[in-house]
């Protein structure tokens, strides 16, 4: 509870955190609209694939044009200024930088990013759980070789859900279920661009007046972003997903612990430590009662009676037995509070959560019969979707990550809501994404 009086401390000293950004998307914007305001940090260089839009950004949050007008990171770092430039690894290699957030949302240019953190010793918080997702156990293995950290971005929902997640443990509670809101429906797993913007209701007018990408957006509706979000927590919690995946049972604040717990005590869990989604809107389109939608939770259990009574004591709300209660947040606020990690990272060296195994995964999934010679055209597209798996049975059956479901040509037909295998697509085995995403199930394969 001392970060803020740290960052204070290296800005008295003249000893500011040397950052750089690498996307200057949504995310990436959203912390740079705080980083200015937050004593000690200093952000370096920004890198995006196009300079202008990420002046364009700079300005949209407020920044005066000075700030970033450094012709190179030598005049940055001299007048405590940001050069801004499309070459993610000069800024990566560039002499002072301390940490890393890397929020591109592309996985390969993730892993890329993180293996050149690795080679040049620079802390990485990896906003992109894309990249975490297809990869990111044997990125933390390579990070820790390397002497550097790893780390989820505070602000995100991975972050605060193993946040959560600690605190219970630490607290000597026994973590049953672990994981977030949104708002779901059944139907959304075959929603494609096209249908998108009617499952959020948003109009055309509004769609036309705004940056709206419908493929990104379609990607948080169908389920994939909810599923990569729970791989990262499953890897990083050691928590074991359900072997059907998701439910997205509907499900309230007030009832996270009747309904989070196992099947054997009234619940809807077929193990207990897994992961979750709760929806906001009841299987037949009502609004759930205080939802979830922007929120995490944990459900944690009371390890003796006289716990159990302390739970009522307090005011907790417990399932009918009172053993089960649940902790929760009911806001994120993403990239706004992503400064948490850059500072937990240098004042504490410890990273605001990091995947430390490789207990779920993410498989591309059909969303319709799908033909051989189609082209796979990625998540939030027209035919697949991300579906959580444990990762042992993902890697028996042979799945092919989501991440990798990107144009590559089906080799056989798959039907719909089947499983889209390795054997099915015809892939590059000498892409560098590919090779390293093989290399890390034939380290983890077990059976």
């Amino acid at each position: 509870m001392s970060l803020s009086l740290k960052l204070a401390a290296l800005a008295e000293a003249g000893k500011p955190i040397r950052v750089g950004v690498i996307g200057a998307g949504k995310f990436g914007s959203m912390f740079l609209s705080q980083a200015p305001r937050t004593p000690g940090l200093h952000v370096l260089g920004i890198a995006d694939l196009n300079a202008e839009r990420a002046q364009a950004s700079l300005a949209r949050v407020g920044w005066p044009r000075e700030r970033a007008a450094a012709t190179s990171f030598a005049h940055a770092m001299r007048d405590g200024t940001t050069f801004v430039t499309e070459d993610s690894a000069a800024l990566i290699a560039a002499d002072g930088i301390d940490v890393i957030v890397e929020a591109t949302g592309n996985p390969a240019a993730g892993i890329r990013h993180a293996l050149l953190c690795c080679k040049h010793r620079r802390h990485i918080v990896m906003v992109n759980v894309e990249a975490d997702a297809l990869a990111g156990p044997l990125i933390a293995r390579r990070a820790a070789e390397a002497g550097i950290i790893y780390s989820f971005a505070y602000g995100d929902q991975p972050a605060l859900i193993a946040e959560l997640v600690d605190w219970a443990r630490a607290a000597g509670f026994e973590v049953i279920c672990a994981g977030k809101g949104t708002k779901y429906l059944p139907a959304y797993h075959a929603s494609t661009p096209e249908t998108v913007w009617g499952h959020y209701g948003f109009s055309e007018v509004q769609v036309a007046s705004g940056d709206f990408n419908a493929q990104m957006f379609n990607s948080f509706l169908d389920g994939t972003k909810s599923a990569l979000e729970m791989a990262a927590v499953a890897n990083a919690a050691d928590l074991e997903p359900a072997a059907d995946g998701l439910a997205f049972p509907p499900c309230g604040v007030d009832d996270l612990p009747q309904i989070l717990c196992p099947r054997a005590d009234g619940g809807v869990l077929p193990h207990r430590g897994t992961v979750e989604v709760v929806s906001s809107v009841e299987r037949d389109g009502r609004p759930v009662f205080r939802d979830l939608r922007w929120g995490v939770y944990a459900v944690f259990a009371a390890p003796s009676d006289y716990v159990r009574e302390c739970f009522a004591q307090y005011g907790l709300k417990t399932d009918p037995t009172g053993r089960y209660a649940a902790m929760y947040k009911p806001y994120h606020l993403i990239g706004l509070e992503l400064g948490v990690s850059v500072a937990s990272i240098m004042t504490r060296g410890e990273p605001t959560g990091a995947t430390r195994g490789f207990r779920g995964d993410v498989v591309a999934t059909a969303k319709r019969d799908l033909r051989a010679g189609e082209r796979l055209d990625g998540e939030g597209g027209y035919m697949a979707y991300g579906k959580l798996m444990p990762a042992q049975a993902s890697l028996r059956a042979g799945g092919l990550p989501i991440g990798l479901a990107h144009n590559v040509v089906l080799q056989k037909p798959v039907a719909a809501g089947q499983p889209i295998t390795w054997d099915d697509v015809a892939y590059d085995g000498t892409d560098a994404t590919v090779r390293f995403r093989r290399e890390m199930e034939d380290l983890f394969r077990t059976a």
